[in-house]
């Protein structure tokens, strides 16, 4: 009851105080954007928070929520369904995240504006690079390489554009590229997934026999995870996809299970709680605990990974968010890759040394999704 009652006052202060009077240029949560000193641009952090935003707008009925993920969007996209600050060029999957909040918004609105916009972002996933394996390249500038945390951005997109359109035939390409994750990616020894894949086997950050990075990082298994279970609310009419997908959201989430810590939260580098420098890394437990939550309310998974998921996220409730005027959600890490530059190795040292920074989107997001599963379980 009392994480209850805790949750509710920092879900209704960062609706009040931090989401609802954040300008869509400068929004408080991009912490990257203060960091980096980055100009404003389509991005998917930003859509993680206003699919956080539509999420609670869906449990409260808010409507000044929904008034300012349309806002928020608006800011973003020309009347003419353009989106300026999204080159198609760079093939970044990253990009095809906001494509679910121009989804919801079209069909809540009818504008044409959103549904030129979904264009944009489908035509992106009809022309983006593939490995030889049929999977979608990351990026651009990452040829021949599968990142995790890709899974969530694009592929529930793509299922819920499919439905949206009649063109269910793309079933069978998700269905191809998470069986080929499920192949290559997976950790037979622990059931979790490392973060990044090289087809070509030549990218100094991989395995010159697997191709694959040397760790598991939290947050990339954590969207991974997270991708899994909205595809398994998306694509139920569809057995043979949906059996796929909840077979690995099940795999996964007993994995993780395993890896907690003795509160319930996990680390940063979830297989070695005890090296030095390591910590509890709140972005990837609040996602473990949405996916959890989630599966539960799909009716994957039984009562003890959901009780898992409820801890994670009542001990983030109590021990890792201040409760100030405006609360503070401690111990996110700012961001993490590979390649680019010689010190993104994908090694403990690296993500162990990347920024931790207080109350960016990559952690408050998954703490309001969180939020909005366990209030569906609670109503009536």
């Amino acid at each position: 009851m009392k994480s209850n009652i805790l949750a509710d006052k920092i879900t209704e202060s960062y609706i009040n105080k931090l989401i609802l009077p954040s300008d869509p240029a400068f929004p408080m949560w991009n912490r990257e954007n203060f960091v980096f000193r980055k100009k404003p641009k389509w991005n998917y952090i930003d859509n993680c928070m206003i699919k956080a935003v539509i999420m609670l707008y869906e449990i409260t009925g808010n409507v000044k929520l929904f008034d300012y993920a349309v806002k928020f969007i608006d800011f973003y996209i020309g009347v003419d369904g353009s989106i300026p600050t999204m080159n198609i060029s760079d093939f970044n999957l990253d990009n095809v995240n906001g494509g679910k909040n121009l989804l919801y918004i079209f069909k809540k609105t009818g504008s044409e504006k959103y549904r030129q916009a979904l264009e944009k972002i489908n035509s992106q996933l009809k022309s983006q690079p593939r490995l030889e394996n049929g999977n979608f390249c990351h990026k651009a500038v990452y040829p021949y390489q599968v990142w995790l945390d890709g899974i969530y951005m694009a592929l529930p997109f793509m299922a819920e554009y499919a439905e949206f359109s009649g063109d269910l035939s793309v079933y069978d390409d998700i269905y191809s590229q998470l069986e080929n994750v499920h192949m290559i990616m997976r950790d037979e020894k622990t059931g979790l997934y490392f973060h990044g894949y090289d087809e070509t086997h030549s990218q100094y950050w991989a395995d010159s026999e697997t191709g694959l990075s040397s760790e598991i990082w939290l947050r990339s298994v954590g969207w991974f995870c997270a991708g899994l279970a909205d595809l398994c609310g998306i694509v139920r009419q569809n057995e043979r996809l949906y059996n796929l997908c909840s077979i690995m959201l099940c795999e996964l989430l007993d994995a993780l299970s395993l890896c907690v810590n003795p509160d319930g939260t996990l680390c940063q580098l979830p297989l070695k709680p005890h090296i030095s420098g390591n910590y509890t890394e709140t972005s990837g437990t609040l996602l473990f605990a949405y996916s959890a939550v989630k599966s539960a309310n799909l009716g994957i998974l039984g009562n003890d990974v959901l009780c898992a998921g409820l801890k994670a996220f009542n001990v983030v409730t109590e021990k890792y968010i201040i409760p100030d005027d405006i609360p503070v959600l401690k111990n996110i890490c700012l961001v993490a890759g590979l390649g680019g530059n010689a010190r993104r190795d994908g090694s403990e040292s690296y993500y162990l040394g990347e920024k931790i920074v207080e109350n960016d989107a990559k952690g408050i997001a998954p703490y309001l999704m969180a939020y909005a599963e366990i209030k569906k379980r609670q109503s009536p």
